[in-house]
């Protein structure tokens, strides 16, 4: 791939960063026709998808970086001066975790990664963030960048916020349901365009408006899925103390096109990456600049969240009799969702670290997020399957609903437990399947 910078309509794009997200955006804009080069401080990461090994579980990801690298459109480098040297457009797709002892997002990457490459931009150059900030942050890196870099006010800041899906992260980067352009000059919304020109020639919605909006885009949508995530496990809990179904109750509002069914589905709760921290550093972000009652709901949406945890592992206790001291308990799932091997701040792996420290001999099993969930809780067992995860279990909680687990044969299983007895934590089997096959089954929300 040549270094020398493009003349054509077709800008080349470097991309900052190759984790989830930045691995995923590199290889989709490559496959989709563009010149981009990927770069990360990671020496192995670089290594690994120049080798054509993605480091993480994304359906449909590993076959386009093969297809990306034969290309010769796509390549990986530690070296910050090459990317300045080579790329029209500069994407910054690093991670924004939440600080340490605080419910702040930690911009130190962006920041770095800003400040670091600034010095090697040398003539008219976009650079455009793609990660989760706090409103404010964009008008603090411009100034970062236009303070350091050689082509000075020449270099332009705009936001284009990610809305991926881990599991559908491929059609999320090359058919999302719209791109949200926050910019402050004609030229950057002609160069943004360009940087997504397949895309929009799909009918993709594109959405123009100032950097301050582009920067909120993302953590009020995450907010508003996670408030009504909350919302019916909130009704889950009036529901058990009243003898009231949620299931049933989630159908009944669903067919209220004002609400619709999806994201009210009862359960274990929401986790990962994106909305446990970005709605607690929205929150925080809020009371900086003097709003923090416009969305102080949002610590109720994070502790409804969190008691669900708490929640189903009150029905695994129930379940096994009052005490879970010395209890054989299998866990299917460690992953926060499926289709993913994310671990971070997911409800499952929580839930059986809770239970082992109640006395649990606790057994886990995930498709994919094994090795991960062994980094977070090095203590846990870890199954080689779910028949091994079930050997002699004494209560079976369903975490993470992978089809495999939504699949399993009821009588299959009781061929290995030592009791029947289940908690579906995610609403994701069929209770008269397994009641009919002489299983104790409770769930979130439902009479026991």
């Amino acid at each position: 791939m040549s270094s020398t910078p493009s003349t054509s309509s077709t800008p080349r794009l470097t991309v900052l960063g190759t984790g989830y997200l930045g691995a995923t955006h590199a290889i989709c804009m490559a496959v989709l026709g563009y010149d981009v080069l990927g770069v990360d401080t990671d020496r192995a990461k670089v290594a690994a998808l120049n080798d054509g090994r993605v480091p993480f579980f994304e359906p449909g990801l590993p076959a386009l970086l093969r297809k990306a690298l034969d290309s010769g459109r796509l390549s990986f480098t530690t070296d910050l001066s090459a990317a300045g040297e080579f790329g029209d457009v500069h994407f910054i797709c690093v991670g924004t975790p939440q600080q340490a002892g605080s419910h702040a997002a930690d911009l130190r990457y962006v920041e770095g990664v800003t400040r670091d490459l600034a010095p090697y931009l040398r003539r008219r150059c976009l650079v455009v963030g793609k990660s989760t900030v706090p409103v404010g942050t964009a008008a603090r890196l411009t100034r970062l960048l236009q303070d350091n870099a050689p082509a000075g006010t020449e270099v332009e800041l705009a936001w284009n916020p990610e809305f991926l899906r881990e599991g559908y992260a491929v059609e999320d980067t090359m058919r999302p349901d719209r791109l949200v352009f926050g910019i402050g000059s004609a030229w950057a919304e002609q160069t943004l365009r360009a940087a997504f020109a397949p895309v929009i020639r799909n009918g993709v919605p594109v959405v123009i408006t100032d950097i301050p909006t582009a920067e909120l885009v993302k953590v009020a949508a995450n907010s508003f899925l996670a408030t009504k995530i909350s919302y019916i496990n909130a009704m889950a809990e009036v529901c058990e103390a009243t003898g009231a179904d949620v299931q049933d109750l989630a159908s009944a509002l669903s067919y209220d096109t004002r609400i619709g069914g999806r994201f009210l589905h009862p359960g274990l709760g929401f986790g990962g990456g994106c909305l446990p921290k970005d709605i607690r550093a929205f929150v925080h972000r809020a009371e900086e600049v003097g709003v923090g009652r416009s969305v102080a709901f949002l610590r109720q949406v994070d502790a409804i969240n969190q008691r669900r945890r708490a929640r189903t592992v009150d029905l695994v206790r129930e379940q096994a009799g009052g005490s879970l001291e010395g209890v054989r308990v299998c866990c299917l799932g460690a992953a926060f969702k499926p289709d993913s091997d994310d671990v971070r701040d997911a409800p499952a792996l929580d839930v059986a670290r809770m239970l082992q420290e109640e006395g649990a001999i606790v057994s886990v099993y995930d498709p994919e997020a094994m090795d991960n969930a062994r980094r977070v809780q090095p203590t846990l067992h870890y199954a080689e399957g779910v028949f091994d995860a079930a050997a002699d279990a004494q209560v079976v909680v369903l975490l993470t609903e992978w089809d495999q687990f939504r699949s399993l044969d009821p009588r299959r299983l009781a061929e290995v437990v030592a009791t029947r007895s289940i908690v579906d934590g995610r609403h994701a089997l069929d209770p008269a399947e397994w009641t009919a096959a002489a299983w104790t089954y409770r769930a979130l929300g439902r009479a026991g």
